[in-house]
């Protein structure tokens, strides 16, 4: 009789069990583990899949506009290729900006920010002789306006910092394509196509959309109006960096000023807290999507359509971040930037990483003048 037990018996009658390989499993467990973590991150930060529609919305708005203005008889029309890039990318920040919850407010805000990006671009059209020359600013310096419209209107609420935006858009818009007051009949048509191709997206999404609202600072009445306010406060700070970048261009060797105009408009906030914050997520995103860009595209160098797919995720990465994550939000439009930019041909590889430097300027600017030009203190807004 053996003295041993059953279970004694039974584990020494199993036949012994494999281990699976580290080098079979390992890759398999990793991949499975980080599409776990994104998929996680993804319903944490937009759990009723609102943001993620609205990032479609984004990039079909982006898509039909620009589909739109490559059609030959407009192009035969207006007498301008670049009313496909015009309206769409008036068509993509119109859609960013707007943010309601009815049909009907959500086409009236598309129609007038759109209608504020082609005023924009019509003013920087017609400014462009007038400051373009030997001894002349530059027309760069028309970007100050804008820049001081993104700060300043945002006293009158979402609607009004939205089209204070699309102002300066409008005018980073026309800038980049070179238009000039021979190509107004081309923005107008532009502005026209953005706002159809803008709102069609919107209809159809209806109530599937739920738009995060910005948080309100309480200020006391003396800080709401008068030449003191906040908002003109910030409008000025900005202003006065986008000109400072202006005049100090050739200094740095700035072959894209804008982008630095840019950075220093959209860093600038009506606190010194939320400035640097805001100005850390985008030197963060910015040094993280640039080299992502440019190392994706040698992969896709030979299929166009790759660099176009991963620019529509990076958008859509873009309008699901943008509330909560700046930093990510910049990381993703920086990647869809640079990689847009590259497929056109018009831009080389040197000047595209030029981005991060000329974002440094930007932000460091725009900090200077919130601390030196009217600081905004948390004092300020006791009362």
């Amino acid at each position: 009789m053996s003295d041993r037990t059953p279970d004694e018996s039974d584990i020494e009658s199993r036949p012994p069990e494999r281990s699976a390989p580290a080098d079979a499993s390992g890759p398999v467990l990793t991949y499975k583990k980080m599409t776990a973590s994104v998929i996680s991150w993804i319903d944490r930060i937009d759990p009723g899949v609102h943001r993620r529609i609205k990032g479609l919305r984004l990039v079909t708005a982006y898509g039909i506009a620009a589909l739109l203005g490559t059609l030959h008889d407009l192009t035969h029309l207006t007498g301008a290729a670049s009313v496909s890039v015009l309206a769409g990318g008036i068509a993509l920040w119109a859609s960013v900006s707007e943010a309601r919850t009815s049909r009907f407010e959500s086409s009236r805000d598309i129609a007038l920010l759109t209608a504020s990006a082609t005023a924009g671009a019509l003013v920087m059209a017609v400014s462009a002789p007038a400051l373009n020359g030997t001894g002349l600013p530059g027309v760069e310096l028309i970007l100050a306006s804008g820049a001081f419209l993104v700060g300043y209107l945002k006293r009158f609420g979402i609607l009004g910092g939205g089209i204070g935006s699309q102002v300066y858009i409008g005018q980073l818009l026309a800038y980049g394509t070179g238009l000039t007051a021979s190509d107004l009949r081309a923005i107008v048509a532009a502005g026209l196509i953005a706002t159809v191709a803008a709102m069609v997206p919107r209809l159809l999404s209806g109530p599937a959309e739920r738009p995060v609202l910005p948080p309100t600072m309480a200020m006391p009445k003396s800080a709401e109006r008068g030449w003191c306010s906040p908002e003109l406060i910030t409008g000025l700070q900005a202003a006065v960096a986008a000109i400072a970048i202006v005049a100090s261009r050739d200094k740095f060797g700035m072959q894209e000023s804008a982008w630095a105009i840019t950075a220093c408009t959209y860093t600038v906030t009506n606190s010194f807290t939320g400035t640097m914050e805001r100005t850390r997520g985008r030197l963060i995103g910015t040094m993280i999507g640039v080299p992502l860009g440019l190392a994706w595209l040698p992969i896709a160098a030979d299929v166009q359509i790759l660099i176009w797919i991963m620019a529509a995720i990076a958008m859509i990465i873009y309008a699901m971040a943008l509330p909560e994550r700046y930093d990510i939000a910049c990381a993703a439009f920086a990647f869809a930037l640079v990689v847009t930019l590259a497929a056109s041909g018009e831009y080389s590889a040197w000047v595209l990483a030029a981005r991060i430097w000329e974002t440094f300027i930007g932000a460091a600017l725009g900090v200077a003048s919130a601390i030196l030009l009217l600081p905004l203190r948390k004092r300020y807004f006791e009362g």
